[in-house]
């Protein structure tokens, strides 16, 4: 694999606390038993029995069941205060895993592909510390344990269950393992961080016939060419450039034969866009180009369009925070990176638009030991450094916004 990652210097864990720094071992083994046993959306039940047995185990009060396998903790410091919550997913993709370790999946089919098992880790071994700290932090710390944030989505359904309130959460932050920066990094911006995600899929119906006689059919491959070729205009002509947006078609299906004119043709895309301004255009705006070049040649269309994700917007005083946080525990030189958008979606969102709060990227690959495939890859890993540092910067949030009077 070729990386486009800059060389690593040397990363100075001197900042970590020496506490965090003996708890690397074991973040390491949760993180690994974690990725043996990995399982798809609001189907996490061993992961939340191994969750909820941890918690069990350091005496921390907490709910199971919320929204199929989501779980929630709290730990009251016993000290009045704000409230933080801090987000953890937990579940993981339909990948087969290519990687030769002793840690690979164990389930045939499914694959920690995205380093939800490393989020986990990180939040079992920020609760495992604060629980023995309660004297360094006023108020109480929340942690959600998500399920199915790769889809359908597990945040909205957490929220609809409660999970911010009773205590009420004052601000929340989640973090999430990013192998497109490297180990040493952190990526922290306010305002939109990742986009918006919608998906359409759109059949369109014409008239078989023979590829010899075109005259006597409406060529759904035809049409629905067209279709594709005038999406990629919506950016291009209707969209403020100032704005980022996406409109890509992954799927296009249709025929069986070389000599038949195939009757109906099928594609299926996604809209990526950061500016909550574009919230509903995108599926008008597909329709009517649809609906058009239909009319035009006498065919028909069925179109199902679906928002699934809003943006994730950071708000600018919890950014603040978490890059003041990040500033005092990253010592490489590239530190703190500001430049870090994807067009990435992520249900995060959801949280974000009830409560201010900041998610950000930690940055977990190491070329070197060729730990730097990219998220979704079957052959996806990432450098088990991250886990004590990904700990030091919650545990720095929380003793930052959760400050002793």
């Amino acid at each position: 694999m070729v990386s486009t990652l800059p060389n690593l210097t040397s990363v100075d864990l001197s900042q970590l606390r020496l506490e965090i720094r003996n708890l690397q071992p074991q973040l390491v083994e949760w993180r690994r038993l974690l990725h043996q046993k990995p399982e798809l959306s609001f189907d996490e039940n061993l992961t939340a029995q191994f969750v909820s047995q941890k918690l069990q185990e350091w005496g921390i009060e907490h709910e199971t069941n919320i929204a199929k396998t989501g779980i929630v903790a709290t730990i009251d410091s016993g000290k009045p205060g704000r409230v933080l919550a801090i987000r953890a997913d937990m579940d993981a993709l339909p990948i087969q895993e290519e990687n030769e370790v002793d840690y690979r999946s164990q389930h045939d089919g499914i694959m920690h592909a995205c380093g939800h098992d490393g989020h986990t880790a990180i939040a079992l071994g920020t609760v495992c510390y604060l629980a023995k700290h309660k004297h360094s932090f006023s108020g109480k710390v929340k942690f959600i344990f998500q399920p199915a944030e790769e889809g359908p989505g597990g945040a909205k359904p957490m929220i609809e269950a409660g999970v911010l309130k009773n205590p009420d959460v004052d601000a929340i932050v989640g973090l999430h393992l990013w192998n497109n920066l490297p180990l040493g990094t952190v990526g922290v911006r306010s305002g939109a961080l990742m986009a918006a995600v919608e998906v359409f899929d759109c059949t369109i119906f014409g008239k078989g016939g023979h590829g010899a006689m075109p005259h006597q059919t409406v060529d759904s491959i035809v049409v629905t060419a067209q279709i594709v070729s005038a999406l990629q205009a919506i950016v291009a002509r209707n969209i403020d450039p100032i704005d980022s947006a996406v409109v890509t078609v992954g799927q296009f299906h249709a025929g069986h034969t070389h000599n038949v004119i195939a009757d109906t043709a099928q594609i299926g895309g996604t809209v990526r866009y950061f500016n909550p301004a574009y919230q509903g255009y995108f599926d008008k705006r597909i329709e009517q180009v649809i609906a058009g070049i239909c009319q035009s040649h006498g065919a028909n269309y069925q179109l199902d369009y679906c928002s699934l994700y809003p943006p994730v917007i950071n708000d600018s005083r919890i950014a603040e925070l978490v890059r003041g946080v990040a500033e005092s525990v990253v010592e490489t030189p590239a530190g703190i990176v500001p430049e870090c958008q994807t067009m990435g979606g992520e249900d995060m969102s959801f949280f974000l638009q009830e409560v201010p709060g900041c998610y950000f990227f930690l940055g977990s690959a190491n070329p070197e030991k060729n730990l730097a495939y990219p998220h979704h890859h079957p052959r996806f890993d990432f450098d088990e450094t991250a886990l004590g540092m990904g700990v030091e910067m919650f545990v720095r949030c929380v003793e930052k916004f959760c400050a002793r009077d």
